[in-house]
């Protein structure tokens, strides 16, 4: 007998040896957070009291990774301490762990790709990721998908994650995103085209030979680019291939698509389910924070599967407060919503902190207030001190009242006050220690020579840091930007890019007719904070004050409410939320926010609008379809709380008089109606309104509209009257018939119409 051929198990026990590696480029080949990284590698800074290098492992560990390779050419001491101290470091952690330290000259990710390949690391399709990467996004099934295309496609060299999101979802970066053209069967990527904020790109130029040879395709600039990349081994001898290559997205994938002599494919996949992106810059920084503290990046949250290993108690309003019992908080104090105080943190009386993340071993003196900011481990803060919207490093000593305005940077160490003003922007940095020769300490071997450049501008400089201050100051534009440039790096696109900043006069204006910016921008606001610093709360209040009538109120911050209401929606519609638990989270999000409740159901009643689809031909089928959306998130409306069903009738007339969907408002109008979550005495008391009849307002196509909104209110109250006198002459009817039959059986017939298209409804529902 032939003996049995082994050739299948042998490759099968191939398969399962397989070790599925990962590479972490630690570097971010920037400087968006300096002075914060002058010291420190960027993957080492704290993203809710934990380095985003552990928030970045977590992801891979989720994902079965069993080889990590970390590339790290700043400060790599720092990085590989950390790394010997993580508990995947630890025996029995299933993950072996390898800091490589590549070579000086490297300056960009495609030189960090080419030592990759010099140093043969990788020996099979391997993920790729950046230090700075948040994510739950089951990157396993990634792999497994790009496995399985390279087995009938060997070109297939790589596999990129992105994730739908708005347009103007705030992980999405203007200042540095993409558009996608993608094959509409097959998920190929035919076309990478980068964006910016400035100069403002608004238009894409596709290939017609694209269009020609894919009949189906998809264009895209609604996907947040993760940053996770599944890669052949092919990858890194590619960027060997073409010194060019610097970028992974601007260089390398633009270049494999536009080649004609690779003939490689590039894919993607579109992550429906998860959460994933990275701490690129300030402003993503502060986004992704929030995004934790409201639990979207759920199993990973401060209360279950912390990166750090800390315990955090989980308090109504997504509040936690370390549990190991060190935290002192003031029986004055206030701590807000979407907050996050770490262990032996105390809080003095009348302080407050609000939708703040505070390090462990903090002093917050009385009286202070923390607005909106990111207070690292050790720092001290005292009485009378007002921080918006910040960044302060570790072990930093703020003095008695001292104000920090909003989108500062405080470096490790900086001394500030008393009686001290930093505004809006400005970036401190430890003065530099006297060194003795031989003492150079690897820290200072990167901050060295950026340091001296801005120590020796000093002498021009006359901002009052007060008395016992150790810092320097970082000149607005640091010695090597380059304001005329046009990389993404240059001076007004990352504008975009830093907290604080709406770059509104850019992002509005043609390139040229912008103002002076950053000073216009930064006195107006400035103005408008010491205001809202006057009007601040009693320590019994939760959160800072937000009257929609006053004329100090952030128009950015109500922007950013709307969006998060926005997005809260998006994601109960998605996900099949009850009712119940939507308007849970819509209650938090108004609390944590502080804003008027009209504000809530305007938003509401918006979204519900929008989600109905607008049916050609109309007719019973949209009748259908405004039907099902109502009865189904129609309750929401009123579930919010302070049930007002005159506000609800006005905010869905603003809506619908300015958007599409102004034909359905009678139908809408009718369906809310019909559900009960409107009656008759409110659409009554709105149709008597003057802003319901548009009285008062300047001519325009919006005021037309709410005047069309308005006849068909008219029409519908017609028909409550009417069915009133039939109701009253119900009685003499059956006893003694009618007089003018004739005239009333047209009514009849009419009324017969609507209860039969009634009847319609009912047996489709």
């Amino acid at each position: 007998m032939a003996p049995k051929s082994t050739a299948g198990n042998e490759k099968l026990l191939d398969d399962q040896a397989e070790v599925l590696q990962a590479v972490i480029l630690a570097d971010s080949f920037n400087k968006r957070f300096r002075p914060l990284t002058t010291r420190k590698p960027r993957c080492l800074l704290p993203i809710c009291n934990a380095p985003l290098l552990d928030w970045t492992l977590e992801s891979l560990a989720l994902a079965g990774v069993q080889e990590i390779f970390v590339i790290c050419r700043s400060h790599p001491e720092q990085i590989k301490a950390k790394i010997a101290e993580s508990r995947w470091s630890k025996p029995g952690s299933g993950i072996k762990i390898v800091p490589i330290l590549t070579a000086k000259e490297t300056f960009s990710p495609g030189d960090a790709m080419r030592d990759i390949y010099t140093r043969g690391l990788v020996t099979g399709d391997f993920v790729l990721v950046m230090g700075d990467l948040v994510s739950n996004i089951r990157i396993d099934e990634v792999v497994k998908v790009h496995k399985e295309r390279r087995k009938t496609n060997k070109d297939a060299i790589m596999t990129m994650v992105v994730k739908e999101s708005g347009a103007k979802h705030r992980t999405r970066s203007k200042a540095d995103s993409a558009v996608f053209v993608l094959d509409s069967e097959t998920s190929e990527c035919l076309h990478f085209e980068s964006m910016m904020g400035y100069p403002p790109s608004t238009m894409a130029s596709i290939p017609r030979e694209i269009l020609a040879t894919h009949p189906d395709v998809e264009i895209r600039n609604d996907f947040i680019d993760c940053s996770i990349d599944i890669c052949s081994v092919e990858v890194p001898s590619l960027f060997q291939d073409n010194f060019d290559y610097l970028d992974i997205r601007r260089d390398f994938v633009h270049g494999v698509l536009t080649s004609d002599l690779l003939m490689k494919n590039i894919y993607c996949y579109v992550a429906k389910e998860g959460y994933a992106a990275r701490v690129q810059d300030t402003k993503s920084y502060e986004s992704i924070s929030k995004d934790i503290l409201s639990r979207w990046t759920f199993p990973l949250v401060p209360d279950n599967n912390h990166p750090a290993g800390h315990l955090y108690e989980h308090i109504r309003g997504n509040k936690y407060i370390d549990k190991d019992g060190t935290v002192i908080l003031a029986r004055t104090s206030t701590v807000g919503n979407k907050c996050l105080i770490g262990s032996s943190t105390r809080v003095s009386d009348n302080a407050q902190i609000i939708s703040s993340v505070v390090g462990r071993d903090c002093f917050i003196g009385a009286g202070a207030i923390i607005d909106n900011s990111y207070i690292f481990s050790g720092t001290r803060i005292g009485p009378g001190c007002v921080i918006e919207r910040s960044i302060i490093g570790y072990n930093v000593d703020i003095k008695e009242n001292t104000r920090i305005d909003r989108g500062s940077l405080v470096g490790d160490g900086v001394i500030i006050g008393p009686n001290a003003h930093l505004k809006a922007f400005g970036r401190l940095s430890k003065k530099r220690e006297t060194k003795t020769t031989g003492d150079e300490s690897e820290a200072d071997e990167y901050a060295d020579s950026e340091e001296e450049e801005v120590e020796s501008a000093q002498d021009s400089i006359t901002v009052d840091l007060g008395t016992a201050s150790n810092a320097i100051v970082w000149p607005p534009n640091a010695p090597d930007e380059d304001e005329d440039s046009e990389d993404v790096e240059n001076v007004k696109n990352q504008r975009f890019m830093r907290l604080g900043d709406s770059a509104s006069d850019l992002a509005f204006s043609d390139p040229g007719s912008e103002s002076s910016g950053e000073e216009s921008e930064s006195s107006e606001e400035d103005s408008d904070f010491d205001k809202h610093v006057d009007n601040l709360p009693t320590s019994s209040a939760t959160s800072l004050s937000l009257d929609p009538n006053d004329s100090s109120t952030d128009a950015i911050a109500e922007s950013e409410f709307r969006n998060e209401v926005k997005l809260s929606l998006e994601r109960a519609f998605a996900e099949g939320h009850s009712v119940d638990n939507a308007a849970v989270e819509l209650k938090t999000l108004r609390m944590a926010s502080n804003v008027p409740l009209s504000r809530v159901r305007e938003s509401v009643v918006s979204a519900i609008v929008e989600r109905i689809k607008i049916i050609d031909g109309g007719g019973v089928t949209q009748r259908q379809e405004i039907a099902n959306v109502v009865s189904r998130w129609g309750p929401l409306i009123n579930k919010i709380g302070g049930v007002d069903m005159v506000e609800t009738v006005t905010a869905l007339q603003a809506h619908c008089a300015s958007s599409e969907r102004l034909p359905l408002f009678g139908q809408i109008l009718a369906a809310l109606y019909q559900n009960d979550i409107i009656e008759e005495d409110d659409i009554r008391e709105w149709h008597q309104a003057a802003t319901s009849q548009g009285l008062g307002l300047s001519p325009s196509v919006r005021t037309d509209n709410i005047k069309k909104c308005w006849e068909i209110g008219s029409r519908m109250i017609q028909q409550f009257d009417e069915q009133s006198d039939d109701s009253e002459n119900e009685s003499g009817e059956e006893e003694g018939g009618t007089e003018d039959e004739d005239e009333e059986g047209g009514e009849e017939s009419d009324s017969s119409a609507d209860e039969d298209d009634e009847e319609e409804d009912e047996e489709d529902e």
